[in-house]
């Protein structure tokens, strides 16, 4: 940890370079203010608060979060949308706190191919971005991508329907 640090500030110090101002070879000093700036990066790097720090890694699963009940955050209506316009599935997981929910092999009404689906909803915005729907024939056959969106496009209708019935309330 004190090699980490030690090079933190070699490498902060050798910063101005090319702007010829500050660092460890350039023609000026360092002011008050940038040695200020520089300790408190180095500080919020050592507390894990800084913007490099924050990035997720291998290392992060270790690390003990501040707040143990904090959730991924899913749509609502996405979510309701996607159990209600599947329904015909046989649901095998669903996961809220994770945004994932996978079904079996079903066929839908009307329809004469067995299909699965994994639904995954993975923002808490009304937005056809927060939604991801793989479709699986049964045998692993792929499915046409046009059916896949015909799919998303009947839960993001179901979902803005559920939306605006709520808004009604």
């Amino acid at each position: 940890m004190a090699l980490a640090t030690g090079l933190v500030f070699s490498l902060s110090s050798c910063g101005g370079i090319a702007s010829g101002d500050s660092g460890l070879f350039g023609k000026g000093r360092m002011t008050a203010e940038q040695k200020a700036e520089r300790d408190a990066e180095a500080t919020a790097h050592r507390d894990g608060t800084s913007k490099a720090a924050k990035q997720t890694s291998i290392w992060t699963l270790f690390r003990k979060s501040d707040d143990p009940n904090t959730t991924v955050e899913v749509n609502k209506y996405i979510w309701q949308a996607s159990l209600e316009v599947l329904n015909f599935l046989p649901i095998e997981s669903v996961d809220p706190f994770t945004g994932v929910i996978v079904t079996g092999y079903g066929r839908p009404p009307g329809g004469g191919r067995a299909y699965r689906a994994t639904v995954y909803v993975q923002d808490p915005a009304l937005d056809a971005r927060s939604l991801k729907v793989a479709l699986q024939g049964q045998g692993g056959a792929s499915v046409a991508p046009e059916t896949v969106r015909a799919v998303e496009d009947a839960i993001l209708t179901r979902a803005r329907q559920l939306r605006v019935r709520d808004s009604k309330l």
